[in-house]
C-alpha cells in the first residue's frame, strides 16, 4: 500500500494505493488539479501488457477536479486498454461528476457507486 500526498494551492491530494485480487485500487482524497495530479500519476503502477492492467479509482472524497485530473484519467484508461485491462471509477458525484460528464469520460469509463461494485466481475 502506498500513500502519496501533494500540496496544492488551496488544499491537498492524498492517494492511497492498495491491491485487491490483482486489481489496483486508488483512493483519492482532496482536489485533483495541475499542482496535485502528480500524486495520482505516481501512484499508478506500470502497465504489464501480458497481465492486463485493472484499476479502480475511488473519487468519492474528491471535491474538485480540473482538466489535469481528466487528462490523467484518460491516460490511465488508454494505458489499461493497451494492456488488455480496464479502468473503473467509483463515487463520482457533485462537481467532479459534472466535469466527467462534460468531457464525456463517463461514456468511456464505467462508473460505480462503491468499490465493491467496481470490483465485481
Amino acid at each position: 500500500m502506498a500513500d502519496n500526498q501533494e500540496s496544492v494551492g488551496h488544499g491537498q491530494l492524498s492517494v492511497i494505493r492498495s491491491d485487491v485480487d490483482g486489481v489496483t485500487v486508488l483512493s483519492l482524497h482532496g482536489e485533483v488539479d495541475y499542482q496535485s495530479v502528480t500524486a495520482l500519476t505516481r501512484a499508478v503502477p506500470a502497465a504489464d501488457a501480458t497481465a492486463g492492467q485493472r484499476v479502480v479509482v475511488d473519487l468519492s472524497r474528491v471535491t474538485f477536479m480540473d482538466s489535469s485530473g481528466v487528462n490523467a484519467l484518460v491516460a490511465l484508461y488508454q494505458a489499461a486498454q493497451a494492456a488488455q485491462g480496464w479502468l473503473r471509477l467509483v463515487g463520482v458525484r457533485g462537481a467532479v461528476l459534472r466535469t466527467v460528464q462534460l468531457v464525456g469520460l463517463d461514456t468511456l469509463v464505467t462508473c460505480h457507486p462503491t468499490v465493491q461494485d467496481a470490483l465485481a466481475p
